[in-house]
Parts: structure tokens; C-alpha cells; sequence
């Protein structure tokens, strides 16, 4: 794996450097390297780097390396792998840690000699084997997501279970595939101590977007969203708005161009809300979501029931249009205001 790395190296060297594995015995060190790199460029000045392999790596892998090397100059390890998934490399990269994989993902950042070198290869493993079991998109992953992320105090499987409804072993294994991912932080005894919910969010976007939470249905208000709302505001329908409509005053969002509403019943709301069916030209999307979760932690907001503020932020996150961006500022408006959305 380290020679097919050197070539993997070489092929992206500017003319005139060179890049040599040496595996021996004696090239390792008492930080555990399998190898040592020598970069050196055309004026002869040289690099030595140390060499970490490892067939799989996984976030909290990335984590453990690096206080293992918190001792090692930042510019001076780097790992080479038969494939790092992006989040492994956002890792690496955090951690200033150098990397090459056999599928191309190459990152070498030198000071002396000066070389930056940033490369892409595979987003996906080509082994299909070695590709996560587990993901977050469904309703029950879902639950948890949200509870995680919505929940500042430290819960254990058991008390996630309680409160989401899911069977302990399904929160067993997704807390561990959570771990794994560096998502989140245990204790020796399994607790949970501390989530990283921004990166949760994205990651939970990711396996479920927005166009995965339920059954659409595209409408038009041909009066505009100001009518909708009104309408929406005095209804005795069973909704609430997500998306721009939900975080509107709470961070800088443009004016909304589709109203996202996830509603009971998508028939009745039609009528109640004296919709038209159109597949074009909608200003309207009515969501009938397969877990009534989405309505959990709803509240108040400009005068409309509107999700909670976890949920709108990973909607957005998948949305068309400005969706992310307004994502960006809203997940930005969360980190200085947690005490507000944080129970």
C-alpha cells in the first residue's frame, strides 16, 4: 500500500521533486510510524515526513492519531490509506495532517521545502464492502438526530430511547456509528458527554434531505405567500412551516419564493387553504411526513406554528435555491445562541 501510495505521490510532484518511501525497520519511530517520506525539491532541500498506514480510518480514528502525535510538528505526519472518506480528510486536514489514498485524495502541505499539493480521487470507496452499514435517513435515525442535537444535557442509549421511542438496540447502534464518525463523544462507560451538532446536522442532511421526509405536494397561491400565511395563521389545521418561513427574523433569510409546510393531511389543507395543484409554477410545497416527529418541539414563531430549529436548518440544508446558504447563516445564528434553541 505505501509503495502504490509513493506512485499515487509522484504522479501529482511539479516537475523536478521527488518523493521516496523509506520502509525500513530503522525508519520507523516511537510514535508508531510504518514509514518515513522524503519529499526534496529541485534546489535540494528536503522534507522528511513520518508515515502512518491504515487499511480503514474513521473520524474518531483521526481524533485518536492525533493526540497520539500532539508532540510531532504539524506539518510533519502524514497517512496513507487505500481509501479516506470526505470526513475523514475534513478531519485530517484539521488536525494538519498530511494524506494520500490509492484512489487520489492527496493533500501535502510543506513549509521547508514550501509545497502545497491538494489532489482529488474517489468520494465513494470503490470497495463496496468497506461502505458504512448504517446511515442516518429514516424516521427512527431521525428521532435520535434530533434529540441529540436538540438536547444539551447528556443522555445514555436508555434515556435516548426513552425519549425518542426507538428500540434500545437501534439507538445503540446508531450512538455507535455516531462515535465513529467523531460525531459524538462517550465516556469510558458509554454516556454521551458532548455532541458536535453542527457537523450532525450536515451529516444528517446529507443521508436525509429534505426531499426524503415525506410525501410532496406542489401547489400554487396565486394571491402570493403573504395570503398564505394569513390563511395559514387563523386555520385549524395541524402544520408547521419549515425552511425560510420557520427561521425568518432569526437569521438573515431573503425574502421566501416557496413555503414549505408539513401538514397531516395534504387534501385537506388544499382546501382549507384555497390551494391550486400545480406542478409548475408552485409557490407551495405541502409535505405529509412519514413520522409525525417533525411537528415535535414546534412553536410560535411570526405567527405561524414553525418546526423546530434543528429541523429547519437541515431542511434549508437541502432546499433549492438560497436553502443552503440561509442554512449557513442560520447553523452560524445557533452556535452564538444556544441557550435559546438548546433544552
Amino acid at each position: 500500500m505505501i509503495r502504490d501510495a509513493q506512485e499515487v505521490l509522484r504522479a501529482r510532484l511539479p516537475d523536478g521533486w521527488r518523493a521516496v518511501f523509506d520502509e525500513a525497520e530503522d525508519a520507523r519511530d516511537d510514535k508508531g510510524a510504518d514509514a518515513r517520506l522524503q519529499v526534496s525539491g529541485p534546489d535540494g532541500r528536503a522534507a522528511c515526513l513520518s508515515v502512518y498506514s491504515r487499511r480503514s480510518l474513521q473520524p474518531r480514528g483521526v481524533l485518536v492519531l492525533r493526540a497520539q502525535l500532539q508532540d510531532v510538528p504539524p506539518d510533519n505526519p502524514m497517512v496513507v490509506a487505500p481509501y479516506l472518506s470526505f470526513s475523514v480528510r475534513e478531519r485530517l486536514v484539521e488536525a494538519g495532517l498530511g494524506f494520500v489514498d490509492l484512489t487520489g485524495n492527496v493533500r501535502v502541505a510543506l513549509s521547508t521545502p514550501g509545497l502545497f499539493i491538494e489532489a482529488s480521487g474517489a468520494d465513494v470507496n470503490p470497495e463496496r464492502s468497506a461502505r458504512p452499514s448504517r446511515s442516518l435517513r429514516g424516521d427512527k435515525a431521525g428521532r435520535i438526530v434530533r434529540a441529540l442535537i436538540d438536547r444539551k444535557e447528556p443522555s445514555g442509549v436508555r434515556a435516548l430511547a426513552a425519549v425518542t421511542g426507538v428500540n434500545p438496540g437501534y439507538v445503540s447502534r446508531i450512538v455507535a456509528m455516531l462515535d465513529d464518525q467523531a460525531l459524538i463523544a462517550r465516556s469510558g462507560r458509554g454516556r454521551i458527554v458532548s455532541v458536535d451538532w453542527p457537523r450532525l446536522l450536515e451529516r444528517w442532511s446529507q443521508d436525509a434531505p429534505l426531499s426524503s421526509r415525506g410525501k410532496p405536494t406542489m401547489c400554487l397561491e396565486p394571491r402570493g405567500l403573504a395570503a398564505l400565511t394569513l390563511r395559514l395563521g387563523t386555520s385549524s389545521l395541524h402544520y408547521a412551516v419549515t425552511g425560510t418561513l420557520a427561521v425568518s427574523g432569526l437569521a438573515p433569510v431573503a425574502a421566501a419564493h416557496l413555503a414549505v409546510v408539513y401538514v397531516d393531511n395534504a387534501h385537506a389543507a388544499v382546501s382549507a387553504l384555497d390551494l391550486r395543484i400545480a406542478e409548475r409554477g408552485a409557490n407551495v410545497m405541502l409535505i405529509e411526513p412519514g413520522d409525525d416527529w417533525v411537528f415535535t418541539g414546534s412553536a410560535l414563531r411570526n405567527g405561524l406554528s414553525a418546526v423546530a430549529i434543528s429541523q429547519a436548518a437541515t431542511d434549508l440544508l437541502t432546499s433549492p435555491g438560497r436553502g443552503p446558504a440561509e442554512a449557513e447563516a442560520l447553523i452560524a445564528w445557533m452556535g452564538e445562541n444556544e441557550r435559546a434553541w438548546r433544552g
